[in-house]
């Protein structure tokens, strides 16, 4: 099954600036690890460094053994880390099942089979498949971005700030479908403002600030933790 994700002594950032610091974190087969933090923190600069956007200053990326973060960004896609960004990114005058295509462009095989799949989890990619991406709700281009990044068949999804600008109820379904895709078998990392939902989808998760891990554990263990009930979760939730 392989050994998943490895980030090992990560240093990264822009220009003479860093931003990460001595970064160590693991995504195992079959799970979904979550990082938190504050804005400003980091996270984004490291699912950026991770798939390739942004070359580190030092420290490794490897997936399943392979080193990563010596490959163009495509090869990492095509390694099987496939990242979609904050802001979905998806490209708004094509259509829907234009875009869902464009997920697949480092595959040579038939892709129907998988297409379908999106469909089922994503019925109203389907009911909309011939429309304009641009046109779509904000809940139904993060669908699209997540549908999008499933087409080239990852190994590992890393996430960053799927619920952003979203709904309630539509946060929830998206939840919902990312904890159906870790079931069929991906790896999921995923960075969250919604520390309190992230922790109760994840198996594992890191607290970064300033540009360090500062708290790492198992979910529960951090949703008890003190420190993260007053910083993350609210204090609502402390006891």
């Amino acid at each position: 099954m392989g050994i998943g994700l490895e980030v090992r002594n990560l240093r990264a950032g822009y220009g003479q600036v860093e931003v990460l610091h001595t970064i160590n974190l693991t995504v195992q087969p079959g799970e979904l690890v979550t990082v938190i933090g504050p804005n400003g923190a980091g996270k984004s600069t490291l699912l950026r460094t991770i798939s390739s956007l942004i070359r580190p200053v030092a420290g490794e990326v490897l997936l399943d053994g392979k080193r990563l973060d010596t490959l163009a960004a495509d090869l990492v896609v095509r390694a099987g880390l496939v990242h979609v960004p904050e802001g979905r990114r998806i490209f708004s005058r094509l259509t829907v099942v234009e875009n869902l295509e464009m997920g697949a462009y480092t595959r040579g095989d038939a892709i129907q089979a998988d297409l379908q799949q999106v469909f089922e989890l994503f019925p109203i990619l389907k009911e909309r498949s011939s429309q304009r991406a641009g046109t779509l709700s904000g809940g139904e281009q993060q669908m699209l971005a997540i549908g999008r990044a499933l087409l080239s068949r990852p190994r590992i999804l890393v996430l960053d700030e799927p619920s952003m600008g979203l709904a309630p109820l539509i946060v929830q379904n998206i939840f919902q479908i990312i904890e159906r895709i870790r079931s069929q078998g991906v790896m999921v990392l995923l960075v969250e403002q919604n520390a309190l939902q992230a922790l109760h989808l994840a198996d594992r998760g890191y607290v970064l600030e300033n540009g360090q891990i500062v708290l790492e554990g198992s979910a529960q263990e951090l949703l008890a933790s003190e420190a993260v009930r007053q910083s993350y979760l609210g204090e609502s939730l402390a006891r």
